[in-house]
């Protein structure tokens, strides 16, 4: 058996690990893990990973999870471009470092905002404070602040002259809010004209095919009572 990726397009670093494969054409069997149907919360994924969480990479008996680790070790084993993950070793640590800050900065603030805009009253039937939400689009704010001052500045990528690994997270987690309706590039000149270059880096029919789950996620149907109760306790945990 060859490459297999599980994922769902809902999930941001699954739309990364997509985007990257599809453009480095690197083969892969896309194994589909439907998050809102609770497939990732199934007896048989659990023998997949038994974190119970999207994306995974097998390759023959080789299994994978995380993100991060997915990218780097398809970086590495299909010597895509250099511009993506470079040998110049401080090249590499710029790359290493938005990678390590993004965890529990941009990546919190975007599933937050998704969830508490959108994702918990539509499709688990919460309901979220007015103070909450205006809470969470806050931290959403200084995150987005951070990103453009200490990452971005004047360059044309986060980490250079080139688009990389740091590229590809970073927007496919902004795609979260956008996807729950919020503006995150009005007034963010700089911002979004780095999203206009990362979106033509990646090819304008890529970068739509792989957000079209979550531009959709207002539509949400309401989940299964059953389903529900499986789920709410640990999407609680996880955007607490």
């Amino acid at each position: 058996m060859g490459l297999e990726l599980y994922l769902d397009l809902l999930s941001q670093p699954c739309r990364a690990v997509y985007i990257f494969a599809k453009k480095n054409r690197i083969p892969f069997e896309l194994r589909t893990v439907d998050l809102r149907e609770g497939q990732h919360l199934s007896d048989a994924f659990a023998q997949v990973n038994p974190l119970q969480k999207v994306p995974v990479l097998k390759d023959g008996d080789f299994v994978l999870t995380e993100s991060v680790a997915i990218l780097l070790y398809l970086a590495r084993k299909y010597k895509v471009p250099d511009h993506w993950y470079p040998q110049d070793p401080q090249a590499c640590a710029r790359v290493d470092e938005y990678l390590a800050w993004q965890h529990t900065a941009l990546r919190r603030n975007c599933l937050r905002a998704l969830w508490h805009k959108v994702m918990l009253p539509v499709f688990l039937g919460e309901l979220v404070s007015p103070e909450t939400l205006a809470a969470t689009l806050a931290e959403l704010d200084m995150a987005l602040q951070v990103l453009e001052g200490k990452f971005l500045q004047d360059k044309a990528f986060l980490t250079g002259p080139h688009i990389s690994l740091a590229d590809l997270v970073a927007i496919t987690e902004l795609m979260h809010p956008v996807g729950a309706g919020c503006q995150v590039f009005k007034g963010r000149p700089k911002l979004a004209a780095w999203r206009q270059r990362v979106e033509a880096a990646v090819g304008e029919a890529l970068f739509q095919e792989a957000h079209e789950v979550i531009l959709k996620a207002k539509d949400s149907q309401p989940a299964d009572p059953t389903l529900k109760q499986k789920m709410l306790p640990k999407v609680l945990a996880m955007i607490q």
